[in-house]
């Protein structure tokens, strides 16, 4: 197969896990026989700094001429430490995700055997936890009509977000979730806040319908502070969650933990054109170039990346790969064993980039 990616590193540690993240796909890429190549366009930070836009234009074009986006982080404290900066550079991600129609985001969460210890829940709670959050990416809060901090006509500063939601961007996220569940183990969990929101009452309106379609597959209703509890109390419960984009930006963060360390997860964003592929983390830029930042999640993002085109064998490499170097003891300081050797980035990914040439 040959392989357009688009390559965005972003800000922070993005340009060093990306690095690491690109020697494995072209790895297996080779390994396979297949062609591949890439393309890098700015976006973030970066890309304010160089064109003062944090999704340009060029950028844009890359992603759409791709077949894949390669996505590492973006943000900056610079921005982070200024709330009247006019552009900031996740207002790229937010673009990016509305320009090539992202409207679902797909995040596992799976734990780890030789990590157990790393979580902060007991092991017996956390042991077998294997779920996936899938959250509408495009609509609600973060896409409504906004209204920034001002003064009213009684002297009162106040600002507006509206969480708005029509019944189609509904409805296809939750075929999404039961896609989803009916290749997993057939339990779909839909999240809203429906005895409080309207929005969510459109949720649970259009879901009670179509669940019907779906009689292979059981049901239920989960108000969010509850599901935010039970991922907590019982993470085995879930298989499937979907949720719209505020409470999904929320719970995927919390769910996140629950593995030990966010430098652990991949996520898929797909939809109308050209899928994004990331790690869930930020940019970390405490840890930039300093070798120390975990490259794990940035290439299971390139397991996913490969197993959306349906190449099984490839991302099952990768993930074997992932998995031999966790039980190696290969890994950076913040999941290393006590007393483990100290590895760092390009270490963890150039032991895995020999582990699949080598198998």
């Amino acid at each position: 197969m040959d392989l357009k990616i688009a390559v965005l590193a972003g800000d922070g540690i993005g340009p060093e896990i990306m690095e690491q993240g690109v020697a494995v796909c072209s790895a297996v890429a080779e390994k396979f026989g297949h062609k591949v190549s890439y393309k890098e366009a700015l976006c973030g930070a970066h890309a304010i700094d160089e064109v003062g836009d944090p999704f340009p234009e060029d950028t844009f074009q890359t992603c759409m001429e791709a077949d894949a986006v390669l996505f590492a982080s973006v943000g900056d404290p610079k921005f982070d430490n200024n709330p009247s900066a006019k552009v900031r550079p996740e207002q790229g991600l937010l673009a990016m995700r509305k320009k090539l129609g992202l409207y679902a985001n797909i995040r596992p969460v799976e734990t780890f055997e030789c990590l157990i210890h790393k979580s902060p829940l007991k092991d017996e709670m956390v042991r077998g936890a294997d779920f996936i959050c899938i959250r509408e990416l495009t609509g609600g809060m973060y896409f409504g009509k906004k209204q920034e901090p001002t003064i009213n006509a009684d002297g009162v500063e106040e600002a507006l977000d509206t969480n708005y939601y029509t019944r189609p961007e509904v409805e296809r996220i939750l075929r999404v979730g039961y896609q989803y569940a009916r290749q997993r183990r057939k339990h779909l969990t839909v999240v809203d806040k429906a005895n409080v929101l309207a929005s969510s009452r459109l949720w649970r309106k259009v879901a009670q319908e179509i669940m019907t379609e779906y009689p292979d597959v059981e049901t239920d209703f989960m108000y969010v502070d509850n599901a935010a509890m039970r991922m907590i109390q019982d993470p085995r419960f879930f298989d499937v969650m979907v949720t719209e984009n505020t409470f999904g930006d929320i719970l995927t963060d919390e769910g996140s933990v629950i593995t030990g360390s966010m430098g652990l997860l991949p996520s898929a964003s797909t939809g109308e054109h050209t899928p994004v592929f990331e790690p869930i983390h930020g940019s970390w830029p405490q840890g930039k170039g300093l070798n120390i930042a975990n490259p794990l999640a940035q290439i299971l993002s390139v397991a996913m990346l490969y197993e959306y085109f349906d190449l099984k064998a490839e991302g099952q490499l990768i993930r074997e790969a992932v998995n031999a170097s966790l039980d190696a003891n290969v890994r950076t300081p913040e999941i290393q064993v006590e007393g483990g050797e100290k590895y760092g980035t390009k270490e963890v990914g150039q032991w895995i980039v020999d582990y699949i040439k080598n198998k």
